[in-house]
């Protein structure tokens, strides 16, 4: 994702030219598979991604972090993540917390998996419901119909998005998800499996503070 020289994101901080910076050796600051520039080694692009985020969080998440060795790519996520998450339309908080955690699941991908359980938790899906939504993904029976069709389409983009037809998108229609609607859930199930082959394929595994996943969007 690029933008023409000098431009500058809607509630993003303002990208500044790198100083060198330090790294540390996963395992020794956070638990995953490659270097990271730990907070206070970040300069110039880095530095201002990381207090974006802590601004609101009072620290980077791990995830973020592991971006670290790509100051651009650390920025510009921040952005993709805030633009997703505020994209969500008519969906309700339960619809847009189990297309992410069903995804995040299918994916394999324990680190984003257990944020996401937090949050599902307390809207009231207990553990056993959770474990349901993977178990039926291909065939979900809810009994909310909305739901239902958002967990199928969720399970064909995630795991054979080359069998989704425009059949799929009617069945989203027919249970009252406008185009829209179908869009938003679209990108943040895509969005999701981005971050979980970037979580998982670098060794991220860890839980999720619980104050991490309430707050990590950027403001």
């Amino acid at each position: 994702m690029s933008a023409p020289a000098g431009t500058v994101h809607a509630g993003a901080p303002r990208a500044e030219v790198n100083e060198p910076a330090t790294t540390a050796r996963s395992g020794r600051y956070i638990d995953a598979w490659v270097d990271v520039v730990p907070p206070a080694s970040a300069s110039g692009t880095l530095k201002q991604a990381y207090d974006w985020q802590a601004a609101k969080l009072g620290e980077p998440t791990e995830y973020t972090q592991l971006g670290s060795l790509i100051p651009e790519l650390v920025l510009e996520r921040l952005q993709l993540y805030k633009v997703v998450d505020a994209a969500r339309g008519e969906l309700d908080e339960l619809e847009w917390r189990v297309i992410a955690f069903v995804t995040s699941r299918l994916n394999e991908t324990p680190h984003c998996s257990s944020g996401l359980e937090v949050k599902l938790g307390e809207l009231g899906l207990g553990h056993e419901a959770r474990e349901r939504l993977v178990a039926q993904h291909a065939d979900p029976d809810t009994g909310d119909a909305r739901l239902d069709a958002l967990i199928a389409y969720t399970s064909k983009l995630t795991l054979a998005p080359g069998s989704i037809r425009e059949r799929d998108i009617e069945r989203l229609r027919t249970a009252g998800l406008s185009d829209r609607d179908i869009v938003a859930a679209n990108n943040l199930s895509a969005y999701f499996s981005y971050t979980n082959r970037v979580a998982t394929g670098l060794g991220l595994r860890t839980v999720i503070p619980t104050a991490h996943a309430h707050d990590a969007v950027p403001e």
